[in-house]
């Protein structure tokens, strides 16, 4: 009986359809079949097994299902995912989530270990250390991918369009982002480049520092704003900066459950550069925050979008503590564009589609396709 009870509080606390009551029966009848699974594996499985750690994993099982953001972590893992580093555990510099029981690679973020390495965006990490990834939850390959400074690690990973594995030995660094890279690229005329790698605390502030010199010391006609391998970040900066290219109108919506979930964000009167041409260069590798900055532009027809579509993850994670001392990823709500289409797992699609077929580590137009094309539009 004992067991039945923990068994009902534990799937009640899972249920997350609030008119579950109208399904009674049904719900009872899943109850019971888990109570009964259970009884079977203990019984009848042929090694022993921990009971807490398979309910850790029915719990991560359930909140897998959601998304491929959401996740569980244990009072030991959550407590290890919190430990500030302060210079003694390095990482690789990629954005993961996860899929199909592997982890995939969200984007590689520019001038990391990853990036510096070959990773790219949409890669499945199948091995880590020749250790199956298949089976652990995200936050457990998450922490393998961690370790000391200056060790390595091998990650075997799955790539599109290629029939064998590929391995990739990497060196753990501290993860320190530049955000923002920024040049004048010089031909016909001067065309600004700005490299924006990521929406951390200071990411507007660069941003706009760079294009107060270029305005004021080498008056460019337009923008080129590199979005490529940029797997978001925060919300606020998403709207400072989208903010900074509109005169007005909706940046981005949210949508939760709870009310204090969903809202709308607009940007105040003002363009920053005045009405200046912008071409927007997006690729697989751009998510999160990076979409919703190249989907308002383009749904506000600011700005030309150039490139590929972006990978899709329009949606908004919050680490919730548990009463147990661990925590749980759970998504809280969704972007919604100006246009009121959804991000998630359909991104935004290019205005001009061109395929990413050349080197984008170097602020090249000779090696880099992509940038070549941006900066023809400008030039021709």
């Amino acid at each position: 009986m004992k067991k039945k009870i923990i068994l009902f509080s534990f799937l009640a606390l899972l249920n997350f359809n609030s008119s579950y009551s109208s399904n009674s029966e049904k719900f009872y009848e899943k109850i019971d079949l888990f109570s009964e699974v259970l009884d079977k594996i203990q019984s009848e499985y042929v090694d022993e097994i921990d009971q807490a750690e398979a309910m850790d994993s029915a719990i991560n099982g359930v909140l897998q299902s959601l998304d491929p953001y959401s996740a569980y972590m244990s009072p030991e893992l959550f407590k290890d995912m919190q430990t500030d580093t302060k210079g003694e555990f390095g990482g690789l510099g990629i954005e993961v989530g996860m899929e199909l029981g592997v982890i995939k690679v969200i984007a590689p973020i520019d001038g990391t270990p990853a990036s510096k390495a070959g990773i790219k965006a949409g890669d499945y990490i199948v091995e880590i250390d020749k250790e199956q990834v298949q089976g652990k939850t995200l936050m457990e390959a998450v922490k393998l991918m961690r370790g000391p400074v200056g060790t390595e690690i091998i990650l075997t990973v799955r790539r599109k369009g290629k029939k064998k594995s590929l391995e990739f030995k990497i060196k753990r660094e501290i993860i320190e982002i530049k955000s923002v890279d920024a040049k004048i690229i010089e031909d016909k005329e001067k065309v600004a480049y700005l490299k924006l790698k990521s929406f951390n605390e200071n990411s507007d502030k660069q941003l706009f520092k760079k294009i107060k010199e270029f305005e004021k010391n080498q008056n460019p006609i337009g923008y080129i704003i590199d979005l490529r391998n940029n797997p978001g970040g925060l919300l606020t900066q998403a709207i400072s900066i989208t903010d900074f290219f509109l005169d007005n109108g909706e940046i981005v919506s949210t949508k939760g459950k709870r009310f204090i979930e969903s809202r709308k964000f607009f940007a105040k009167k003002g363009d920053g550069i005045k009405g200046k041409p912008i071409i927007v260069i997006i690729n697989n590798g751009s998510a999160s925050a990076s979409e919703i900055l190249a989907g308002a532009l383009k749904d506000h027809k600011r700005a030309i979008i150039l490139g590929e579509s972006t990978y899709g993850k329009g949606s908004v994670q919050s680490v919730i503590p548990l009463k147990n001392g661990g925590g749980m990823r759970l998504t809280i709500s969704k972007y919604y564009l100006p246009s009121g289409k959804s991000i998630s797992e359909v991104g935004v699609q290019p205005d001009i589609y061109v395929e990413e077929n050349g080197d984008n580590f170097q602020i090249n137009t000779k090696t880099d396709n992509q940038l070549n094309y941006a900066i023809n539009l400008f030039t021709s």
